[in-house]
């Protein structure tokens, strides 16, 4: 069933992101490799960090508009949580045409793969790499692409994780309230627009002017400019939820998807979440987040992803992460295999259930309270990913009476 998740209740220490180097510099703890991939619609860099391994995805990841692999994607695969996760996985990250460190503008006259044609690049660099499936990571634009990559190549893609994802065109209101605005303000106001909630602009001008100057000062502008309207101009995914009897285009794949409570996608992205299989969907909406949870909240989507891959088949005898050790010392919300159930500290009697030894049992997202037992091994492979350590409960004590499904709040 498809879950909401509302609040969070992690209490962690946010990355210095007003220091450009944690944004664009990646620690040197894997074996790393660049290159310019030739692909069916031209030339693609790509970042492989890490050795591809035969029986598992890779983790490939696609930025957004006024971003590149570094700026979008650094400060989450820094953050030491994550890197327990990459010791088990290669990651991939893609930059799209023109938008890495240094590239050179494109000459007069040139045209810019469609959103379309930068998903059909995508098998040419697993070829390249002998990668046969993945797990996409993408961000507003690198979403959108990885979704489209995914409904083209289904037996290539593994699972989603995408954040901000828009799988509708650009209506025509929108379409001409860009180019008015484009007459009268820069080309960084229109991206810091995009990326960013209107709270963050106002009230974290650290995180903002950092990534303002990256993007006046190190990105190609005549390049951006160039992906920007390929953006702009894609068309309507036309995804549907699934019912029986009917056939609709939909992702086959476990799909996490992710928005911060007062990023500018939220809409789009709970609009998503209504057009895709509820029983392969998770909607992890972050509280006290803007447009860029994997910089401003890495520790909570690292715990996030985790989880997700550990419900896939992947990792499931890893550690608890540090933020578990900590809540876990504290006592927090810690309940017995025969269901005694502890109040979390929220105050609200969020309940809790322990996820530990054989036979773990967690309460599935469904009205009528029916349950699921703990995914391992080659039968969880291609399951909606469960709730690990995160417990979901409703907002409401009363479980049985539900028709439907409501907003849900996590204790981890």
């Amino acid at each position: 069933m498809s879950v909401e998740v509302q609040d969070a209740h992690i209490a962690e220490v946010k990355p210095l992101v007003e220091k450009d180097e944690v944004i664009t510099h990646l620690l040197p703890d894997f074996d790393v490799q660049e290159q310019d991939v030739e692909t069916v619609h031209g030339s693609v860099h790509v970042t492989m960090c890490g050795t591809p391994r035969g029986n598992r995805p890779a983790i490939l990841t696609y930025h957004d508009i006024g971003l590149n692999h570094k700026t979008c994607f650094n400060p989450l695969f820094n953050f030491e949580d994550m890197q327990e996760i990459t010791q088990h996985f290669a990651v991939c990250h893609v930059d799209a045409p023109g938008q890495h460190d240094g590239a050179a503008s494109f000459p007069p006259g040139y045209m810019y793969p469609s959103m379309d044609q930068l998903a059909e690049m995508l098998p040419g660099i697993l070829k390249q790499f002998g990668l046969k499936s993945v797990i996409g990571m993408g961000t507003g634009a690198g979403a959108y692409i990885l979704t489209r990559f995914a409904l083209n190549y289904p037996d290539m893609t593994e699972g989603l994780v995408l954040i901000n994802v828009n799988p509708c065109a650009e209506g025509w209101m929108d379409w001409a309230a860009t180019k008015i605005s484009g007459w009268t303000h820069a080309m960084p106001d229109l991206i810091i627009s995009h990326l960013f909630g209107k709270d963050e602009i106002h009230n974290n001008q650290d995180l903002i002017n950092t990534y303002r100057r990256h993007i006046i000062n190190d990105m190609n502008q005549n390049n951006l400019h160039l992906f920007v309207n390929s953006y702009s101009s894609r068309r309507d995914l036309e995804i549907e939820r699934p019912v029986p009897g009917a056939n609709v285009v939909t992702l086959q794949c476990p799909t996490l998807l992710v928005v911060g409570d007062s990023s500018p996608a939220v809409d789009a992205v709970v609009d998503c979440n209504a057009k895709l299989d509820p029983t392969k969907t998770t909607l992890l909406k972050m509280a006290d987040c803007g447009g860029l949870p994997q910089v401003s909240q890495p520790a909570k989507l690292a715990e996030a992803f985790k989880y997700f891959v550990q419900g896939m088949g992947y990792m499931p005898s890893a550690s608890m992460t540090r933020l578990m050790r900590s809540r876990t010392a504290s006592g927090s919300s810690i309940a017995s295999l025969e269901g005694v159930r502890s109040r979390s500290h929220t105050g609200e009697g969020v309940r809790s259930r322990s996820h530990t030894g054989e036979g773990a049992r967690s309460r599935s997202h469904t009205s009528d309270g029916e349950r699921t037992k703990s995914h391992t091994g080659e039968d969880a492979r291609n399951r909606p990913h469960p709730d690990a350590r995160i417990e979901l409960t409703p907002n409401s004590a009363n479980n049985t009476e539900r028709s439907s499904p409501k907003s849900m709040e996590v204790s981890c």
